[in-house]
This record gives structure tokens, sequence and C-alpha cells, in this order.
């Protein structure tokens, strides 16, 4: 993996990259689809490469649940069996196994949790996800970590956080293929000075990049942004800088403007799925009854397959009808939102002028034009 920094906005800390890997080169900053179980749901591998998808995110806890990550290396490893020919970003399960498995017990050695699907149990350690990863021939795979929720008390924090670095240290002594990147997790909740001791013994581990994990956790905006303003100017200038599983429209601007090169997270799919679609001056509804009769698209000028071709009517038709097409379409919309408005801010700081264009972002957000 190759890592660059090409500029820099003069008014802010927001960083124009290039991010090389194995299967491909993504411009930072940037924005992964996820794609948990080997694909993005209701879209094909064409219709991202279309979108100008250049990295996806899938994970090890649902992989190795289902179909069995022996069985995807026999097929040829990640990229050959969803036939995915760009980047994969794969997280360790850390936060799946926190968040969804029945947790049995958790200790040195790592988690015994069992199975969401069928209650058998299992021990994801360090070393196994890290196997896990190796296995799935992702070109970014992420140390395995234990994930806070919120809140959370600072002496189980603390914990927690030396926890994952003694963790973090046998998942970088366990990875041994040089082809794929490997990234630290910080990790100590909403407390800065567990973050910053959490950061300072990753950097001594060395790591291809570095991410903030346990955010967008039920903390409040203000919590999340103070961790971020503090944190992303200490992670190394060099190394990429990730922020997982963030997040809204609103997060990705914040990110940018302090300096995060990468992002993930379900909110455009899963928000598609649920009738919710993204515009610049707000959100759509779909499924509101004001729409019945509206013959415009989800917003005028946009580029995406769904508002060159479909009325709001139509997809609300499709959305209230549960078919399957309005997932489908929705998805589009809301994947080229967001993609889009990564590719204007990669613009607007090559262009040295990433504070005017953040600022008429939120004047267009303030207006509300059309959002319900």
């Amino acid at each position: 993996m190759v890592f660059e920094i090409l500029t820099r906005d003069p008014g802010s800390e927001a960083r124009r990259g290039r991010l090389v890997t194995a299967h491909g080169t993504i411009e930072t900053p940037v924005f992964m689809p996820v794609g948990t179980q080997g694909t993005v749901k209701s879209l094909t591998p064409d219709e991202l490469e279309a979108l100008g998808v250049e990295m996806i995110l899938g994970n090890t806890y649902h992989l190795h649940m289902r179909p069995g990550v022996e069985r995807i290396a026999r097929l040829g490893g990640l990229h050959a069996f969803m036939h995915w020919p760009r980047s994969i970003l794969t997280d360790s399960g850390g936060f799946q196994v926190f968040s969804l498995a029945r947790i049995n017990k958790v200790e040195e050695e790592g988690v015994v949790f069992q199975s969401h699907l069928d209650g058998s149990r299992h021990l994801l350690s360090p070393e196994t996800a890290v196997q896990i990863q190796m296995q799935l021939g992702s070109d970014i795979a992420m140390v395995f970590d234990e994930c806070n929720s919120y809140p959370v008390s600072y002496a189980y924090a603390s914990e927690s956080m030396q926890r994952t670095v003694r963790w973090a240290e046998r998942s970088k002594t366990a990875h041994n293929l040089p082809e794929q990147a490997q990234f630290g997790i910080i990790q100590g909740s909403i407390f800065l000075d567990l973050r910053k001791s959490c950061l300072g013994q990753l950097e001594a581990i060395d790591f291809d990049g570095y991410a903030l994990g346990s955010l967008s956790v039920g903390e409040s905006k203000e919590e999340m942004l103070a961790v971020l303003e503090t944190m992303t100017p200490l992670m190394p200038a060099s190394r990429p800088r990730y922020l997982m599983g963030v997040g809204t429209p609103e997060d990705l601007v914040e990110g940018v403007r302090l300096g995060v090169d990468m992002f993930d997270c379900v909110m455009p799919t899963r928000n598609a799925r649920n009738g919710m679609l993204f515009t610049s001056w707000g959100n759509i509804q779909i499924k509101n009854s004001c729409y019945a009769d509206d013959n415009g698209p989800i917003e005028t000028g946009c580029a995406c397959y769904t508002c060159q071709r479909f009325s709001r009517a139509y997809l609300r038709h499709l959305f209230i009808a549960r078919e399957l097409l309005a997932y489908r379409l929705n998805t589009l919309h809301n994947l080229h939102y967001y993609l889009t408005l990564m590719a204007t801010m990669r613009q607007a700081i090559e262009e040295h002028r990433f504070e005017t264009w953040r600022k008429a972002f939120y004047a267009e957000r303030a207006s509300g034009s059309g959002a319900l």
C-alpha cells in the first residue's frame, strides 16, 4: 500500500490524497460503501464500478459465520468470490462480536461468543481475526479491538483500551501478508487522555494506517466532534486516517474538515431500503403521501440513474408496494449522492476553497427546500 498527500486546504485540516493498493487507486478523502457479507445490498459489482466506487468494506465476523472463510479461500479469495476487481477493506469483526453476537466472555485470549445464526460457540482472538482476513485476501485489514458501547465508565474504558493495545500487538505479530496493509484502531470512548494514550502505544507498534473506533455509538455530536478535533491532528500525518462507521453527510464534511481520509457507513444503503433519500438540501421520506402525484425526480440536476429516469411518484409506488426495484433505485441514488459529496469535497480541497464550500453546504442544508 502506498499513500501520499497531494495537497492541503489552507483554511482547515482537510487534505487531498491518494491511496494505492494491489487492486487500484483510491482518491481520498473517500467513502467506502459497506458490503458486509460480500455484497453491497441490492447492487451488482458492475453498478458499483459505474457509480465510481473505488473501495468497499467487508466484514470478518459475517463472512466467517457464513459461508465460511475456508470456502471463500478455496474459491479464490473475497475479490474473486464476489467478482469485485477493486480494493477491499475488511473490519476485524470486533464491532459485530460486541454488538450482534451473544457474548459469553471477554478474556485476554479473545472473545467467546455465540453465533447470531445458530447459537454455536466460537472464539475470536486477534490471531484468528488476522488469519481470517489474510485468507479473505483484502487489501486493508483491521486489527482485532474491543469496542465500547456508550455510556461506559472511565475505569472500564481504560481497561478495555489497554486490552485493545495488547490485542493490536498480537495482531501485528500474527500478520504476515506483505501485500495486505494493516491498520490499528484507537479506542478510549469519549475520554481524551485514554484516546491519546492508545494512539501513542499504537504508533510504537507501527501500523500502515490508523482508525478511530467506537464513535457514533450513542454519544452526542458534541462529544464525537471533541474526540475528532483532539485526535485527528495527532494521528500520523503520513498515514491514512480512518473514521469507522460514520456517518451522516454532515459527519463526513466535519471529518474531512478535521483531516480524516477514509469513511464507511451503512447509512446510505440502509436508509435507502427504509425509504429515506439524501439530497443536497435535506432528506426525503419517499413514503410520504405528498409524493403520490409528484412527477419530478428525487433531486433536480442529480445525474444518477434513478433521478434521470424515474419520478418521486413512481419511487413512492414501488416502496409502498414493497417492490424489490425500490431498494435498488433508492440505493443507486443514495450512493451516488455520497460519492458525489466526496468528489465535490476533493475538488474544493484541490482548489483551496474548502471552507467556502463548507459554508455553502450548510447554507443549502439550512434552506431545506422541499425536504419532507
